[in-house]
């Protein structure tokens, strides 16, 4: 299945949105000043950079610009070279999402991205529907442990994505979200922020690869945080679920 977006040319770049998305979205948008003028910032991620939550018509959204990280962040924060629309990472992130969207991955409902056009470089934002009642890994297993049932079915929606030949790459702990049962009748895992995640042939190389930065991302949480309930035993439970 291909990605179907609506493109929009703008004064400074595009906007591309996906197909059910409400057409009236202007750049305006993807400022959290312009939802702070609505009075419409219902609440806010901080890791390295905030993501702002805002709500429109009912629904909850996620808003997040597009920063640099690593050498090349210590010269531009968030200046991307163009090289086209359809080689920016907020395009790549959209297109993706929208296909595992309409696949039933248990991934959040794509909206919009906005590319700003700046000479030879851009900035961009995307718009994502937010995951209902859901919380990232790392506050779960703060507050207590999950069950062997629970880490094998986590390790079987790893799995499926991986047989679809999703590569995530970034997947750590605070990147996969738990919905609690009360929203839809069952506990769901989803996987977040695919910037810079692709679709590619299925191999061991790359999907042990994805493992193994899970596992060191819980122990990396873990020596941050001592009580966090993760274990050897987990994450066999995990590998078991993925595997089976």
């Amino acid at each position: 299945m291909s990605s179907q977006l609506n493109i929009v040319k703008t004064p400074e770049g595009y906007i591309a949105l996906c197909q059910d998305t409400p057409l009236e979205i202007t750049q305006e948008w993807f400022s959290v000043d312009f939802w702070r003028e609505k009075a419409a910032v219902v609440g806010s991620s901080k890791g390295r950079y905030t993501t702002w939550f805002v709500e429109s018509n009912g629904n909850q959204w996620v808003l997040r610009h597009y920063w640099r990280g690593g050498l090349m962040g210590k010269f531009s924060k968030d200046a991307y070279m163009y090289t086209g629309l359809e080689n920016t990472r907020a395009m790549g992130e959209l297109r993706l999402l929208d296909i595992l969207y309409r696949e039933h991955f248990a991934v959040p409902k794509p909206i919009a991205v906005n590319i700003v056009r700046d000479s030879i470089f851009y900035r961009a934002d995307i718009i994502i529907e937010r995951v209902e009642g859901a919380e990232d890994l790392v506050a779960k297993l703060s507050k207590g442990a999950m069950n062997e049932q629970q880490w094998q079915t986590l390790g079987a929606c790893i799995a499926k994505f991986h047989r679809r030949g999703v590569y995530h790459a970034d997947l750590n702990a605070k990147n996969i979200l738990c919905q609690p049962a009360e929203v839809n009748g069952e506990e769901c895992f989803y996987l977040i922020d695919f910037d810079r995640g692709e679709l590619r042939t299925p191999n061991q190389g790359w999907q042990q690869a994805n493992l193994d930065r899970l596992l060191r991302s819980f122990n990396k949480e873990q020596g941050k945080e001592p009580n966090l309930a993760f274990t050897p035993d987990n994450w066999a439970a995990l590998v078991k679920g993925y595997q089976g």
